[in-house]
């Protein structure tokens, strides 16, 4: 059962980096206590929730990647012996449903028996659509290592959708530089660093 789960988990995380090429909205959170100032090593959490069933993938292999490009390129040095944050990530896909409603109008002909004739009438209604579909969210925890306590977390939500290996690499890029796009720290400051705009 618990392998089954897991199996499921890392599909999910692999339908929701084949996403929408126009790219996953992100939302964050952080704990309004945490000193990001004393912060500048990090490490893998262990065992990672994507790899809970006791191995790992082409997937996670690439998230890994991203996830440390992304670490350097913001002054944290990698350190598995005293990390100050570990790093940890996991995949989750939804079936969902959307209604719609479209107003809509139309003309129906009445027999007048007193005009001895049809008459056109209006008609107004609403025409009710459903769309099934997959969402699938990505989330990237920061973890203080010495407390065991999530500080920042960000997660990338997008529609699913098939795509080849080449296309879910890139987006698996793109989708890891979305998520810390969002992560406003350098290593060591407290100060939040505002993203120039592109």
């Amino acid at each position: 059962m618990f392998k089954h789960i897991t199996k499921t988990a890392l599909l999910a995380a692999t339908l929701l980096l084949a996403a929408c090429a126009s790219g996953p909205y992100v939302k964050t959170d952080q704990d309004p206590s945490a000193d990001f100032g004393r912060y500048r090593t990090w490490s893998y959490y262990t065992p990672l929730a994507m790899e809970q069933s006791g191995y790992s993938s082409w997937i996670t292999d690439r998230i890994k990647e991203d996830v440390r490009r992304e670490m350097t390129a913001r002054g944290y040095t990698y350190s598995e012996k005293s990390p100050d944050l570990k790093v940890n990530f996991q995949g989750v896909v939804r079936d969902r449903t959307a209604v719609y409603s479209t107003p809509m109008s139309d003309v129906q002909f009445l027999y007048s028996y007193r005009r001895r004739a049809y008459v056109a009438v209006p008609v107004w209604y609403d025409q009710m659509e459903v769309s099934r579909y997959q969402e699938g969210t990505l989330s990237i925890d920061l973890v203080d290592a010495r407390q065991n306590r999530m500080v920042w977390t960000g997660d990338a939500i997008a529609t699913v959708q098939r795509m080849n290996v080449q296309e879910r690499a890139a987006n698996i890029d793109k989708t890891i530089s979305a998520v810390f796009a969002k992560y406003p720290y350098q290593a060591g400051s407290n100060q939040p660093v505002v993203p120039a705009k592109k």
